[in-house]
């Protein structure tokens, strides 16, 4: 007897609406993007019963889908738009609509090989949701000092007040952020081990532990593929250009340059290792871009292996 064709589901999402279609059939149909639209969405896919949803990360408009669809068992997969974007170019299709896209992300779902992701807890979330509130006060506090460069004296005292808002609430945050970690016996024991490590702060464990779940289940080359600090050839032809870093999390990247330059004055690994890389040649940024593929590899083997920071180990 013939085996049934898996069935792959593409999602495009909005702020407003979800549109939604199937392949290998090729049914296609939209849904509102909210609890009652959601809520039909799972009892429809739940009689597809679909061997993969493939949607995009849409800066946080996909959450209460992905929820949705993890608690109801729904294999699911949230992609970069980048990937999807550069398949669509690939297959000729450079029309871009609603509807279009989400044929696309169904057809990238078939052909590419991705696997469902797990659901991620909602303390989980919620950590995640407070580091990146963080990085909003941090920037808007920044913009604040810049203007106040430039601002008279009467506009001066009112920057001021807002940035003593912003500063307080900064460190409300920090502390909520420090308070969840230390009330989880698996995030606490997580949390001394990175910051057993010369160099890592507690801003860098918030960004770890939020950002990168996936770290200490990964190889090195694939941690740092993830956050985007591999080394990556693009040669052709005759041209053999220098390798550069790209893509990835950009947050989680953010997040190690501050810490990496710490480490590499006080962590006799790091400082070991980048002054030999300056000592060879390499420019500075190159050097420090290795290091900090060097200390996110050993922060992921100091995971894999609950052991804390030994110099003897890195």
């Amino acid at each position: 007897m013939a085996t049934a064709p898996k069935v792959f589901v593409g999602i495009d999402v909005s702020k407003e609406w979800l549109d939604i279609a199937v392949r290998p059939t090729g049914i296609a149909w939209r849904a509102a993007q909210d609890e009652a639209g959601i809520e039909e969405l799972v009892r429809q896919l739940n009689d597809l019963h679909p061997h993969l949803v493939v949607l995009e990360a849409t800066g946080g408009y996909q959450t209460l889908l992905v929820t949705a669809l993890g608690t109801a068992a729904i294999p699911v997969a949230v992609v970069n738009p980048r990937q999807v974007r550069d398949f669509a170019r690939s297959q000729g299709k450079l029309a871009k609509t609603d509807r279009l896209d989400a044929a696309i992300i169904a057809q990238f779902g078939e052909v590419s090989n991705i696997v469902a992701q797990p659901l991620v807890p909602a303390d989980a979330r919620e950590l995640e949701a407070l580091v990146a509130r963080r990085r909003q006060v941090i920037q808007m506090k920044v913009a604040e000092q810049q203007r106040r460069q430039r601002a008279l004296p009467v506009v001066q005292q009112r920057i001021n007040r807002v940035l003593a808002v912003l500063q307080s609430e900064l460190e409300d945050i920090d502390k909520d952020l420090a308070g969840r970690l230390r009330g989880s016996p698996l995030w606490r024991e997580r949390e001394d081990l990175l910051r057993s490590v010369p160099g890592v702060g507690p801003a860098l464990t918030f960004s770890l532990l939020a950002g990168l779940p996936e770290l200490g289940s990964l190889t090195r080359k694939q941690v740092a593929a993830l956050v985007g600090v591999a080394p990556l050839s693009r040669d052709s032809g005759k041209f053999r250009g220098q390798r550069t870093c790209w893509g990835g999390r950009a947050s989680v990247r953010t997040a190690l340059y501050m810490p990496t330059l710490v480490a590499v004055r006080h962590n006799p690994v790091l400082h070991a290792f980048y002054h030999s890389l300056l000592a060879v040649g390499k420019p500075k940024k190159v050097a420090l871009t290795a290091c900090m593929r060097k200390l996110l590899t050993i922060l992921n083997a100091m995971l894999k292996h609950q052991r804390s920071w030994s110099p003897q180990n890195a």
